[in-house]
């Protein structure tokens, strides 16, 4: 992951409410869910809804699929992978202070 694109996921992580909605897709699993759901989930108007997964989108962190009527969201695994891969890189030096980092990062 390049340092620009660690720039912008981080960006995009950087609202309250964008968290709520990533960790909610991320705890969703793969099968995601539908935007509905969400709005549902995190009591959300569906144009505030709308605005926060764009950014996430925007930012490489959620795909979304049309199914039928609906818009699923998913939280893209391996771009969460790969920013805490940036993140704990060469942590401390490897420093044993960062081995549970390291471990829960490589899960």
């Amino acid at each position: 992951m390049e340092q620009s694109e660690v720039v912008e996921a981080l960006g995009a992580l950087a609202h309250h409410t964008r968290i709520e909605v990533f960790g909610l897709l991320v705890r969703a699993g793969p099968e995601g869910l539908a935007a509905g759901l969400v709005s549902d989930e995190l009591d959300m108007s569906a144009s505030t809804l709308s605005f926060h997964l764009k950014e996430l989108k925007h930012a490489g962190l959620v795909s979304a699929e049309r199914i039928g009527r609906s818009q699923v969201y998913r939280a893209n695994y391996g771009a969460m992978s790969e920013l805490l891969t940036f993140l704990t890189d060469d942590c401390c030096n490897g420093a044993p202070e960062c081995a549970p980092l390291l471990r829960k990062a490589s899960r």
